[in-house]
């Protein structure tokens, strides 16, 4: 290694440490910061399963149903990183909820490219749990590709074009199902760009405490909070294990296990 590329990896772990255990932060965060790092957790685990799943996963109407199963049924330990990355996404949105719902409580919103940033991402986000939802090809997954994807013909002038463009063709077919799996991939690193520029603008600015913003009142946040990210992180954990070893099915719709038959609109569904 020269001596110009060791300066510049000494520089970019300085980098690092910066914006980590040197951070500072306001000593009267509560518990509700630590969702960030949640989603932060939850981001890295999808992304993970989500790799081992699209080895396994044939983007064809005729196999995508088969090979999910298969990859559950066949593969040593399949269920359980199908399951992790299913209701993963579920446990992604609660936390991104409350995360939300915190930024509003404390007026996060009043840090406009910040809020802006975290709301591209949670838009990003529902796209990537859409996208994902109908790869199964099952029952629920072709009709909400169906339903969700008309609703861009509504748009005057281009709608029509834009349904048809996602679509492939003039209707719901292998084409839709490879463009979404080729989309769903892509996404997620998009979403890890954008959770990169949203954590460079929230250290730029600081992080936003629940009463007094002296620069005084602050210390470093590992230091301080890295205990209470842990406890949190291990709870997050241990529920998401929970829920997929012993009611996989919590947060899913028992209509995807069967198989598609576009000739049938699920009963339950009604206008």
């Amino acid at each position: 290694m020269t001596l110009s590329n060791f300066k510049k990896s000494l520089n970019f772990l300085t980098w690092v440490s910066s914006h980590t255990f040197k951070y500072p932060a306001p000593k009267n965060l509560n518990y509700f910061w630590t969702f960030g790092s949640l989603l932060g957790i939850c981001l890295v685990l999808q992304i993970i399963t989500g790799f081992f799943l699209s080895i396994f996963y044939k983007p064809s109407i005729l196999e995508a149903f088969s090979s999910i199963e298969n990859f559950v049924r066949d593969v040593d330990k399949g269920w359980l990183v199908r399951y992790l990355h299913s209701n993963g996404a579920s446990f992604f949105f609660l936390c991104s909820y409350t995360h939300i719902a915190k930024g509003i409580y404390y007026q996060g919103f009043k840090k406009k490219k910040l809020w802006f940033s975290g709301l591209a991402i949670f838009i990003l986000l529902m796209a990537e749990a859409f996208t994902g939802y109908v790869l199964p090809w099952g029952q629920m997954s072709f009709w909400a590709a169906t339903v969700i994807t008309n609703f861009f013909s509504i748009i005057p002038l281009i709608g029509t074009h834009i349904t048809e463009f996602l679509w492939g063709g003039f209707s719901v077919n292998e084409s839709t199902l490879k463009r979404f799996f080729s989309l769903h991939f892509i996404l997620g690193f998009l979403i890890g760009a954008l959770v990169f520029a949203h954590l460079i603008i929230l250290h730029d600015k600081g992080s936003s405490s629940t009463g007094n913003e002296n620069i005084n009142n602050k210390t470093n946040f590992l230091s301080l909070y890295g205990e209470e990210i842990i406890f949190f992180v291990y709870i997050f954990l241990t529920f998401l294990l929970l829920t997929s070893c012993f009611r996989p099915n919590f947060c899913m719709h028992l209509a995807n296990y069967e198989q598609l038959n576009p000739l049938s609109t699920p009963p339950h569904i009604v206008p």
